[in-house]
């Protein structure tokens, strides 16, 4: 089966040793995805900007938001279960894909409340 790393932004990628996303066959994993660039907003800005940047990273590995099958969110602040679940709902209402929700104690990052992972199976699609 062919492996395609999917690069991001991060300049932490070669250091740590991942990519943003990872599609093998018709399968993408992409990573835990931060709010990076919108660190001091609300949750759900955050929660919306952190989408964005995994819509992207999808797109580079040719899938779609209506692919992704499963979500995790790790959230810092449990009072912002509301706030980070409406938005994964604008995205994904329709879609439904299997969700998890968890408070941890910290992210990398100490300004982030959410950091979402998402995997999507590509319908038959051949792999560019």
């Amino acid at each position: 089966m062919t492996r395609q790393n999917i690069p991001g932004t991060s300049p932490y990628e070669p250091e740590i040793g991942f990519s943003r996303a990872v599609r093998v066959g018709q399968t993408v994993h992409v990573s835990g995805t931060g709010p990076v660039g919108a660190d001091q907003a609300d949750a759900a800005t955050q929660t919306r900007h952190t989408l964005e940047i995994i819509r992207e990273a999808l797109e580079k590995a040719g899938a779609q938001l209506k692919d992704v099958v499963r979500t995790r969110m790790y959230l810092t602040h449990v009072e912002d279960w509301k706030a980070v679940g409406s938005v994964h709902g604008e995205f994904f209402g329709t879609i439904r894909p299997a969700a998890t929700m968890v408070v941890v104690a910290a992210l990398l990052n100490p300004a982030w409340r959410v950091e979402i992972e998402a995997e999507a199976v590509i319908p038959s699609a051949p792999l560019e």
